[in-house]
């Protein structure tokens, strides 16, 4: 898998693995469930972390780039928030 954006961080690959393995054998609403919630809970996390380093280096030369990060992580934790509760909607046991 090409991952241009890969710069010596987690190797894609072992990504797509971890989270193939976690919806390994599950029904497809309780796939959707704990894909949904991963995807929550992980924009969360990269909200807070962009947040704190947008604060931490306010007036620097990277500042912007960690800013914009801030900014589009805000959207996705919306966005995933949404998801993950549609996904709850789908019956079976909510993860």
């Amino acid at each position: 898998m090409s991952d241009p954006g890969h710069r010596g961080g987690p190797d894609a690959a072992a990504v797509d693995a971890a989270v193939a393995g976690l919806v390994e054998g599950l029904a497809p609403e309780q796939a959707a469930q704990a894909l949904a919630l991963l995807a929550a809970r992980t924009a969360t996390r990269l909200h807070g972390l962009a947040r704190a380093e947008a604060a931490a280096r306010r007036g620097a030369a990277d500042w912007p780039a960690w800013a914009g990060l801030q900014n589009a992580a805000r959207q996705l934790v919306l966005q995933a928030s949404t998801g993950r509760d549609l996904a709850g909607r789908l019956g079976g046991p909510a993860t």
